[in-house]
């Protein structure tokens, strides 16, 4: 299906010949008198090469069709591969770490997630905007160090490290940001 360029929009994945460009970046800049700019940053979801773009207003675009299935994590192969479950069909899937590692880390296993595919074939993850985790390990708090905003590292039940205020015990619940894994409050 082509778009035209001026009807793009961040997070729409385009089709370019074998390869589908996640926009990460979309703006439209239309100079005194001249034609419209448009700049648009992409990532490919195959590789995660990143690129850019500039387009005129009359330049169309394939938009790719993407299917999306709510998958449950069920756990990680010994071959480093993730196994994923549909929830209508009940079919396992097997994606490899190259796709999804990055995101992993907020996903316990039993976890429903929406997986995307295209022509059929699993290309990522989708994880919702932020996720309750527990702490697994946090470094005790120093005496004396809490008249600032002072953050330590700690790590979560997923093996996920991040950046907590230093009041955050092991086993506590948290909410973290899945975008940026910055810590948005005990849960």
């Amino acid at each position: 299906m082509g778009v035209r360029a001026t009807e793009l929009r961040k997070g729409m994945v385009l089709q370019d010949g074998n390869k589908l460009l996640l926009i990460t970046e979309y703006s439209h800049h239309t100079p005194g008198n001249l034609r419209a700019i448009i700049h648009i940053k992409t990532r490919d979801l195959r590789t995660g090469s990143t690129g850019q773009q500039r387009l005129g207003s009359s330049d169309v675009l394939e938009v790719a069709h993407l299917e999306k299935k709510n998958c449950e994590y069920l756990y990680r192969e010994a071959s480093g591969e993730y196994v994923f479950m549909d929830q209508e069909s009940f079919e396992q899937l097997h994606l490899g770490a190259d796709l999804v590692e990055e995101k992993m880390g907020y996903v316990k296993e039993n976890t429903v997630v929406m997986v995307t595919f295209h022509e059929g074939r699993a290309i990522g993850v989708e994880l919702p905007a932020a996720v309750v985790l527990k702490v697994a390990e946090a470094e005790h708090a120093v005496k004396g160090n809490t008249a600032t905003n002072v953050k330590k590292e700690a790590v979560l039940e997923t093996g996920l490290k991040v950046k907590v205020p230093i009041h955050i015990q092991a086993g506590e619940l948290i909410k973290v940001r899945c975008e940026d894994g910055e810590f948005l409050g005990r849960a």
